[in-house]
């Protein structure tokens, strides 16, 4: 099933975000956090990719193939496009196809720090997607940011490339993390302004420790509002209150957003699958109350 198609019904879409193991030795815990995950009965899990061609994009492969053929539950697989080219990219999305992969996130991806750049045949994301879209199997999502890329020249840019990459073939939108929903509010009403009408799932990541927001705000640029910054202050030498409190600030942003009819929910939860068990009794209730409504 293309998840776009989900968000035709009723209730507002719920799904997870993991990575593949970063040493062989990890493998068994990544599949305990599948299997934890699946009882949770999401809509899909995202997969997290690493370059094409290498042995963490076939781990990608796998972690998808699990989740879609031993639980049955929809996976959406990444695919990014840095520093590769378009024979590298049909090689992967056969794979996808033969293990029964729907769904692709397509990202343009980030260069490692001090990385030489390689030769692509894929400038930006559009690119890839349109590529994909020729392809005609998958259903495609794309990576929006409330607070502009860090990388756009401006955030008038960045929406003008969201645009274009809506225009090429995206079916819905997975928005990066940020820790204050009125931004995202401002960001929506922009995009929608726009005419860009896909659906756009809410992205949001229960902060764990101190080392571990700080490592995100570097990399996505995302704002931190003083009442997050009140929470870290207060319990960045307490690890057991700073995990309480940042999944609890992440509860109240769930509750906020699903109060205005977002079309869905998407955590980062970091391979804790815990983490996600507790947020989902948190919020199951008004996850099954909400509906969508269509936002100005």
């Amino acid at each position: 099933m293309r998840i776009n198609e989900m968000f035709s019904e009723s209730r507002p879409v719920l799904s997870f975000e993991i990575f593949p193991p970063k040493r062989d030795g990890d493998v068994l815990g990544v599949h305990h956090t599948i299997d934890v995950l699946a009882e949770l009965k999401p809509d899909y899990i995202s997969v997290t990719y690493g370059a094409a061609g290498s042995e963490r994009g076939m781990d990608t492969v796998r972690m998808a193939s699990r989740i879609k053929r031993e639980h049955g539950i929809e996976a959406l697989a990444h695919l990014t496009s840095i520093g590769v080219t378009k024979k590298e990219i049909d090689e992967i999305l056969d794979i996808y196809r033969s293990e029964g992969i729907e769904n692709i996130l397509a990202l343009r991806g980030d260069l490692e720090v001090n990385a030489v750049p390689k030769a692509s045949d894929f400038k930006y994301a559009a690119d890839l997607i349109a590529h994909v879209k020729q392809n005609g199997h998958f259903g495609i999502g794309a990576a929006c940011y409330p607070e502009g890329h860090i990388h756009a020249r401006s955030k008038t840019t960045d929406l003008i490339y969201l645009r274009d990459k809506v225009q090429k073939g995206v079916d819905f939108l997975v928005t990066q993390l940020f820790f204050d929903t009125d931004l995202f509010y401002a960001f929506r009403n922009e995009v929608r302004s726009l005419d860009i009408e896909v659906p756009i799932t809410v992205g949001v990541m229960p902060v764990l420790n101190r080392k571990q927001i700080e490592r995100m705000v570097a990399l996505s640029g995302a704002s931190l509002p003083d009442k997050f910054k009140k929470i870290l202050e207060k319990y960045e030498h307490n690890p057991v209150a700073l995990q309480d409190a940042g999944i609890a600030y992440a509860c109240d942003q769930i509750v906020d957003l699903l109060s205005t009819g977002v079309d869905g929910i998407h955590l980062y939860v970091m391979n804790k699958p815990e983490v996600a068990k507790r947020i989902v009794s948190n919020i199951s209730g008004i996850m099954s109350s909400s509906q969508h409504r269509k936002t100005p």
